[in-house]
This record gives C-alpha cells, sequence and structure tokens, in this order.
C-alpha cells in the first residue's frame, strides 16, 4: 500500500482544495489523517488511483511525497499494538507512520512504514495483510 503525504503550511480550505482535486479526476480518497503542528499541516492519505493523485496533487502546487506502508491485522484488545511496536524497538527500527485503518469484529487494520520495510514485514509475518 502506497500513502501520499503532503506537508504545507495550514490555511482555511486546505483540505477542501485537496480534496476538489482528487474529486475532479474521479480519484476516491480511502484513508485520510490531518493534523496541524505549530502552523504545518501534515495530510497523510490513500487513494484508489494512487499515481494519478500523486500526479494530480503535484501538479496542483503541492509537494507531496510517498511511502510504502503494509498492512496488519491485530486483535482489537488493549496491548495489541503495544506488542507488535515492541518488536519494532526490539530490533532497532524506526516506525515513520502507524495509522489504524478500520476497526471490524473484533479486528483492528492497522497501516505501519518504516525506514526498514521488509525486515519489518518479517518480524510481523503472521498478523500481515496481504502480503
Amino acid at each position: 500500500m502506497k500513502e501520499i503525504i503532503i506537508v504545507t503550511q495550514n490555511r482555511a480550505g486546505l483540505l477542501s482544495d485537496i480534496s476538489m482535486i482528487l474529486a475532479e479526476r474521479g480519484i476516491n480518497i480511502e484513508t485520510i489523517d490531518a493534523e496541524e503542528v505549530q502552523g504545518v499541516a501534515v495530510v497523510d492519505m490513500t487513494v484508489d488511483c494512487y499515481n494519478e493523485a500523486l500526479c494530480s496533487l503535484r501538479d496542483a502546487g503541492f509537494e507531496a511525497v510517498t511511502e510504502d506502508a503494509f498492512l496488519v491485522r491485530l486483535q482489537d484488545e488493549p496491548g495489541a499494538l503495544a506488542k507488535v511496536t515492541k518488536r519494532f524497538k526490539d530490533a532497532g527500527i524506526n516506525l515513520r507512520s502507524v495509522r489504524f485503518i478500520r476497526r471490524q469484529e473484533g479486528a483492528a487494520f492497522v497501516a505501519l512504514a518504516t525506514d526498514r520495510t521488509e525486515e519489518a514485514k518479517a518480524l510481523v509475518r503472521e498478523y500481515l495483510v496481504n502480503s
């Protein structure tokens, strides 16, 4: 799974502009997370037409970057994420992003991104979705 990340000055209408660019091209936003830190907006999303979305956002002047992420399925219970992230800590692997995608029937689907994707996947092989 590929994530698109935009880091830009926050302003009124930012998410409206981003979503309109994608909507005009028929691109569906599958997940989105937006945060502001001291006036800077960080928008992290997945879409159904990755390459077209990336090009469209860049053509509109957004500095969009990408990151590979992989999906794990955990029990939706206290400590499940801690158990998995401890494996990365013990292996010295930095988690660059963690996003809960969906909770369903006692399971939590979580997207993880690291700077050592293949090594990280090997640590959580039994939890991988669509490896």
